[in-house]
Formats: C-alpha cells, sequence, structure tokens
C-alpha cells in the first residue's frame, strides 16, 4: 500500500520553504500548522498554544469623548495563510494546529473558526473535550449546504437560458459562484461517507 506524507510546518525556516515542501512528492497529502513550535521558532512573545494575545493588538484614535478601543488581532493569521495557500496550489489538505486552553471551548470554536474560514479542512484536538467543536465547526451547516445547492439550481437555470451569470438573493453569482458551491456541496458528502 502506498503511504501518504502528513508535514507538520513548525519553525520559521519550514514555513519558509513550505511551498517546496508541499510541492516535493506526489505522496504528500497534508500540511499541519504546528503553532507552539512555530511561536517558539520565531520567538514570538507569547507562551499560550493557538489563542490570541492581547499584546497584539491595534489602539484606535481617540473618539469624542477621549476613550479609546483596542482591537485584538490574530497573530497567526499571516502563518495559517501562507501554509492554506501552500497547501491548496498542491492539491493537499491544510488541518489548523492545536489550541491549548482545552477549558475553553469558546476559544478553542473560534479559533477553529478563522481556520475554516481561511480553508483549512481540519483542527488538532488535543483533548477529548474538542473532538465534537472541531466536527461541529468543521463541518459546513445545513444552511450553508442548502445555499450552495440553490447557488448550483440557478446557475443550472441560467445556462439552460444562455446565461453565464445570474442573480440569487440580490448577489451575483457566476462560474466562480459554482466552484465555490460544489466544493461545499463535496465535502458534506465526504462527511457523510456519500
Amino acid at each position: 500500500k502506498r503511504i501518504g506524507f502528513e508535514h507538520i510546518i513548525e519553525t520559521a525556516l519550514g514555513m519558509q520553504n513550505v511551498s517546496q515542501i508541499a510541492a516535493a512528492s506526489r505522496r504528500n497529502e497534508s500540511l499541519h500548522f504546528g503553532v507552539a513550535d512555530y511561536a517558539a521558532s520565531t520567538r514570538a512573545r507569547t507562551t499560550i498554544i493557538g489563542g490570541v494575545n492581547p499584546d497584539y493588538s491595534v489602539l484606535t484614535d481617540p473618539l469624542d469623548d477621549g476613550s479609546r478601543a483596542i482591537h485584538w488581532g490574530d497573530m497567526w493569521h499571516y502563518a495559517l495563510a501562507r501554509m492554506v495557500v501552500a497547501a491548496r496550489a498542491n492539491g493537499l489538505r491544510p488541518v489548523d494546529g492545536p489550541f491549548g486552553d482545552f477549558s475553553d471551548p469558546d476559544g478553542y470554536r473560534a479559533a477553529a473558526k478563522r481556520a475554516a474560514v481561511l480553508g483549512c479542512e481540519g483542527k488538532w484536538a488535543i483533548h477529548p473535550s474538542q473532538i465534537t467543536l472541531a466536527n461541529e465547526v468543521m463541518s459546513p451547516s445545513d444552511a450553508e449546504v442548502t445555499k450552495a445547492q440553490r447557488i448550483l439550481k440557478a446557475m443550472e437555470d441560467a445556462a439552460a437560458a444562455g446565461k453565464g451569470a445570474v442573480s440569487l438573493d440580490g448577489r451575483l453569482i457566476d462560474y466562480a459562484s459554482i466552484r465555490q458551491a460544489e466544493v461545499l456541496v463535496q465535502k458534506a458528502k465526504q462527511i457523510k461517507g456519500e
């Protein structure tokens, strides 16, 4: 049986070479983000694993009353997005790494949603309490699948009428919309084992 490779990108050197790693073998299957070792390798000023840091934030200009708001940022965004691009460009599955605070389900859910939005297919679960959360977030909702199916139907009807684009719910949909919808519907089928 053929053996597949799943790589963990967890150092600055690994991230620098992520595209070459992703393309190195036809047996490659996925890239995973090893956030804790990556943080150590880049000498990030944090001791958390996969969570947010209040020091990675921006301060708004003073409002009329003199107050200022703080907006926390996602210090892992660049690295995760770069890994996702390298994975997808080479036909691999990107997977987000661990979230160390297993007593914080809301924090885990938020981190998993961020990864899913960026294109990750999964997120590590380092504690049994995180398994259900990972499955919940990484699986498309019934509403998302229904919307994707409506897009496919609308484009099918548009094609039959000789149109290359159409509107649905006040939004333009075109052939790029078909690809997005097909990906989502296919993922839902894979999860159901169809």
